[in-house]
């Protein structure tokens, strides 16, 4: 099996200090790097995902002044802010492919986005022989859920390592992770 790693929204306003931050989202940046340092090896391409909100703009509805946290939120991830950039401890030179995704529009899965070149990231995977992927990042219960979800309608052999993830909210992130193993996602804890 030829396995990609997809790193999902390791971004600043995702992290401690952000607008969005999940707490422990530094701690994973930090765990993530390490691995990726460790595994590059293993993956035949790193893909890394994140936000990309336009500026000015409720982005569909997604941004919003008196959110619902779970449909609306309050603006993140606005294109060249800051909030937007990876997490300091992220190394932008050990991705191979990066993806954004937003752009005026929700997007939660890391499927919803496209490269600088305007590839998906099937046509990505595709290309590199990918049929198995391992999936890393913030928010557990959002982003890699939806993320996961749309890697087994792709038709890849998915595993989520949940010791690389932090969610928003631990309920449902662990809620997540169960609807991930149901629908045939292996999660991985070490």
């Amino acid at each position: 099996m030829t396995r990609g790693l997809l790193v999902v929204d390791v971004q600043n306003d995702f992290t401690e200090g952000g607008a969005l931050a999940c707490e422990g989202g530094a701690a994973i940046a930090e765990a993530i790097s390490a691995f990726i340092g460790t595994e590059r090896e293993h993956y035949a391409v790193i893909v890394a995902s994140r936000d990309w909100h336009n500026p000015d703009s409720d982005n569909g509805g997604h941004f919003a002044v008196a959110p619902d946290w779970v449909n609306s939120w309050p603006a993140h991830c606005v294109a060249g802010t800051s909030g937007a950039e990876y997490h300091r401890a992220i190394d932008g030179a050990l991705v191979d492919v990066h993806v954004l995704k937003g752009q005026g529009l929700p997007a939660y899965s890391a499927f919803d986005g496209r490269t600088n070149d305007g590839r998906s990231i099937t046509e990505v995977l595709v290309a590199y022989g990918v049929d198995g992927v391992d999936i890393v990042g913030i928010a557990t219960d959002y982003c890699v859920r939806a993320t996961a979800l749309d890697a087994i309608a792709a038709g890849l052999a998915v595993t989520v390592k949940a010791n690389l993830c932090v969610g928003v909210n631990p309920a449902t992130s662990i809620a997540a992770l169960a609807e991930l193993a149901a629908g045939g996602v292996i999660i991985e804890i070490q």
